[in-house]
């Protein structure tokens, strides 16, 4: 194919998109749509993938003792702690320490209220494991220890967000299969509205020996070129987004702060990704209805 013939064919393709803009503009809002639900799911998939194997790497629990136990007390329990067979580390953090920590988020006044006894928070150990696998075992070794309120149990968060991973999985599949069969549909029926304005120029240029390629190319190139329009929007709705949520999150629980996948690992791959499923869907969205169109109107010829 000539470059003159090349270069006409790109340029009636991105004239058809101006000339059936609203059916365009449909197409784009809804691929947009597509793409950026596809994106989120994939996106939270990762990153709770990421906590989930960030818990597993992280073998330190927290053992709160119960708050009227004396400094003392909690020294000797923590003795007891330590003779577990699977405890490697076992280090006291005091309930002054940890008031501490809320002094910002309470007020000066409020924290010298709490000071002494009237700390409402209990002693608490860090308590480091050798072998993650008897995990569960050492738990309740620690609970039947008198003085012990509760522990905290990164397993069940591991289990929650298990559960949410495959929530997003399923709920992501079937909304993207429903809104992935619509965006084709309307993109189908972009290039038919095309095709059917231009249907008597279609008919001349079969007529002088225009083969099914050359008539397919410049509607395949307005589908193709809606595809990666929704693509580069929907990929810098979600990078513009992805920050501020994760910065969020992490406002609510620490350790997504820090276990997440930073955007500069992504930004690039969110990119390359939506634009090149944009373009997929559109070619396919194009190829299919211009097929049909020419199988209806006889003279198909099947292959390139």
């Amino acid at each position: 194919m000539k470059f003159t013939s090349s270069r006409y064919l790109v340029k009636e393709g991105l004239k058809n998109i101006w000339n059936n803009r609203m059916m365009s503009l449909a197409s784009i809002v809804v691929l947009v749509s597509c793409l950026l639900i596809t994106g989120a799911a994939i996106l939270i998939s990762a990153n709770v993938n990421s906590l989930i194997s960030t818990i597993g790497d992280d073998n330190q629990i927290n053992v709160y003792l119960d708050y009227q136990m004396s400094d003392i007390d909690s020294i000797k329990l923590g003795s007891e702690i330590e003779k577990i067979q699977n405890v490697d580390e076992c280090e006291f953090y005091s309930k002054d320490e940890g008031i501490k920590e809320f002094k910002d988020k309470i007020g000066n006044d409020i924290y010298q209220s709490m000071q002494g006894e009237n700390n409402p928070l209990g002693n608490v150990y860090k308590v480091r494991l050798k072998d993650l696998s008897e995990y569960s075992t050492t738990i309740d070794e620690i609970k039947k220890i008198d003085g012990v309120v509760n522990i905290s149990d990164r397993a069940a968060i591991a289990r929650t967000l298990t559960k949410l991973n495959y929530f997003v999985a399923i709920a992501g599949f079937w909304i993207v299969l429903i809104l992935g069969i619509v965006t084709l549909f309307i993109i189908s029926n972009t290039i038919k509205m095309t095709m059917y304005s231009r249907r008597f120029e279609i008919s001349i240029m079969k007529s002088v020996g225009a083969t099914n390629t050359f008539v397919r190319i410049p509607f395949i190139i307005e589908a193709m070129t809606i595809g990666l329009i929704a693509g580069l929007i929907a990929s810098v709705a979600l990078i513009c987004m992805y920050n501020p949520i994760r910065e969020y999150a992490g406002g609510v629980l620490s350790m997504i702060a820090t276990s997440t996948i930073p955007l500069e690992d992504l930004w690039l791959r969110i990119i390359l990704g939506f634009s090149g499923i944009g373009i997929l869907i559109g070619a396919l969205g194009g190829f299919i209805s211009i097929t049909k169109y020419l199988r209806k109107e006889g003279g198909e010829i099947l292959g390139w």
